[in-house]
């Protein structure tokens, strides 16, 4: 084995890698079941060749029990065969459901816009038909050697036809997967679009709804969704009518079977219960065959979602182990990073180096687009470094599990986002409940007092983006959510933005409180006045770090800046006022 496939497998290839014992089971069975298959042809040449010469009733009674055990024992054997399969699709959804979860999400945030739930349906869509009846034909067609054999006993003209009917149903098979094989794969792809257009409009439900727009969206989903329609409809035909001629087939070649036995019986070649027996068996034979053809698209449907799940897992492979790290103090150190957003090439922030020291407090301020949230979601390794390296504590930010990360980070983005469940869940980020930290964050945010004024209070339900929450309390609680069991390291990008004047007080003073605690704070405004709380200013511009310092001295560069600029483009009014951007509390 190639070591350099091994390292290349996807995790779905070694979970199939490691049923592939129970795999070999399901043949051993399938044969067992095979060869009782030929149990009642025998059973019928017996009767009509043995039993009906010699009219004996205890001979007839003794081959029933026979056949009797042996139906019996071909039935256990077919349903734990299938056990086994079920088992066998259960054990993938098991080992894969967690991991494609993972996959979406970091494919979610690496490639905004081009994701969607679909993997887990793929998931689904295999296993489904690992545990259906199609999967049965792909171990029971090896077996057919076994019937075209005992057909040969019969009878050579038996095994001859046998062999033509089979080409004929498998040459249908073939042409029925080259047909429908690029159908099938568009179909999927546009019913994944149309359903993907759907989910991205309706987080606009309310934008759409306030403009009149919802006709207009209704009508290009419409149009999508008619395509897709249009040639899912198309596929399934020319698949219908293969497998309709298949079935079709295999029954007139079981038919012409009687008149074949009849012919060699005529010339006295073979007796009337073989007859009968061949043609039970051909039609035994060809039944894997032409149950082949008619779970086809279901087949190609599993091999589509196969190929999109596997080549996803191969794009996005897993994250290895790392040691885990001692709980972080708070230094950041940003070593020359450049950062572009995902999918893109171009740099939104180029050779931003900077140091936050462990506990300080620093504000990041700038015109719009300036990289000053590209700059948030480097430092919390968001969004992966074009070059350099983001550093805490000395280690770089991508040494550290993400999961055990974020027990120590808190953060408010711009886009307000609360969970489907209760305040205090979301304020507890879905880990197990602690009633008091949660009121401890919601204290510290100043939002216990509108919390326990709701309906419910802390066990209040909030949907989707918190639709029963307006944007200035989602941004409150969203606040406490970042302060849950005060984090070491926060980051707040515009966390200002929706609040009113009691809002903004409480904001700063949960400000104060938590650089009083010892937390590095992270602080994105437009707004001058909760930089009070700052201890250094940063100043973007164009995505590149322009002024980096002291609060003070940084703001009195920039209003003798700003004094310059307007002396500059008015020369003739010198003594005009400067509005300038002092201290706040100045």
């Amino acid at each position: 084995m190639n070591p350099q496939r091994v390292l290349a497998q996807t995790k779905l290839e070694k979970v199939l890698k490691d049923t592939r014992k129970s795999f070999i089971y399901v043949g051993i069975f399938s044969f067992f079941i095979n060869i009782l298959m030929l149990v009642p042809s025998l059973y019928m040449l017996q009767v009509y060749d043995r039993v009906m010469t010699s009219q004996s009733i205890s001979t007839l009674v003794l081959l029933t029990l026979i056949i009797a055990v042996l139906f019996v024992t071909m039935g256990v054997l077919e349903i734990i065969r299938s056990r086994i399969l079920v088992r066998i699709g259960n054990k993938m959804d098991i080992e894969l459901n967690d991991h494609i979860f993972d996959v979406i999400f970091r494919q979610a945030r690496l490639a905004p816009g081009s994701t969607t739930s679909a993997p887990i349906s793929d998931l689904v869509k295999i296993r489904q038909y690992m545990t259906g009846n199609g999967v049965f034909a792909f171990f029971d067609s090896p077996w057919f050697p076994i019937y075209l054999f005992v057909m040969y006993l019969f009878s050579p003209w038996f095994a001859v036809f046998t062999v033509f009917a089979a080409v004929v149903i498998f040459t249908i098979t073939i042409i029925n997967e080259k047909t429908t094989k690029k159908g099938l794969e568009l179909a999927n792809k546009m019913n994944n679009h149309s359903m993907q257009y759907v989910n991205k409009n309706l987080q606009n439900a309310e934008v759409i709804h306030a403009m009149g727009m919802n006709n207009r969206i209704k009508s290009k989903w419409l149009e999508k969704h008619y395509d897709f329609l249009s040639t899912q409809s198309a596929t399934s035909d020319q698949a219908g009518k293969w497998a309709n001629m298949s079935k079709t087939l295999r029954q007139f070649f079981q038919s012409l079977t009687y008149g074949i036995g009849a012919y060699l019986a005529i010339n006295g070649e073979i007796s009337g219960g073989v007859i009968i027996a061949g043609a039970v068996l051909m039609g035994r034979a060809l039944a894997p065959l032409d149950l082949l053809t008619n779970s086809w698209k279901g087949f190609a449907d599993a091999k589509g979602a196969y190929k999109r799940l596997n080549d996803l897992l191969a794009q996005i492979p897993e994250i290895p182990e790392t040691m885990q790290l001692p709980a972080p103090k708070g230094e950041i150190k940003v070593e020359n990073i450049i950062v572009a957003p995902p999918g893109s090439k171009t740099p939104t922030l180029r050779g931003i180096n900077m140091l936050i020291p462990q506990g300080s407090t620093v504000g990041i301020v700038g015109p719009s687009a300036s990289g000053k949230s590209t700059f948030a979601r480097a430092v919390l390794g968001v969004w992966p470094l074009i070059g350099g390296k983001v550093r805490l504590d000395g280690a770089d930010i991508h040494q550290w599990d993400s999961e055990d990360l974020g027990k120590y980070v808190g953060y408010l983005p711009q886009d307000i986002e609360l969970f489907e469940g209760t305040i205090s869940e979301n304020i507890a980020r879905f880990s197990e409940l602690d009633a008091e930290a949660v009121v401890e964050a919601a204290k510290i945010a100043g939002v216990h007092e509108m919390i326990l004024k709701l309906p419910n209070g802390y066990d209040t339900k909030v949907g989707f983006g918190g639709t029963t929450l307006s944007g200035g309390q989602r941004q409150r609680v969203g606040l406490a959510r970042a302060l849950y069991k005060k984090p070491p390291i926060i980051v707040l990008d515009e966390p200002n933005s929706n609040l009113d004047d009691a809002g903004e007080k409480a904001l700063l003073q949960a400000i104060l409180t938590m650089k009083a605690n010892g937390s590095t704070i992270i602080l994105i405004t437009h707004r001058p006045n909760i930089l009070s709380a700052v201890d250094n200013l940063a100043v973007f511009a164009q995505g590149t770090l322009t002024m980096y310092g002291k609060r003070d001295e940084v703001l009195a560069k920039l209003n003798e800046n700003a004094k310059a600029q307007q002396q500059q483009a008015n020369p003739q009014q010198q003594n005009a006022q400067v509005v300038k951007m002092t201290k706040p509390g100045e």
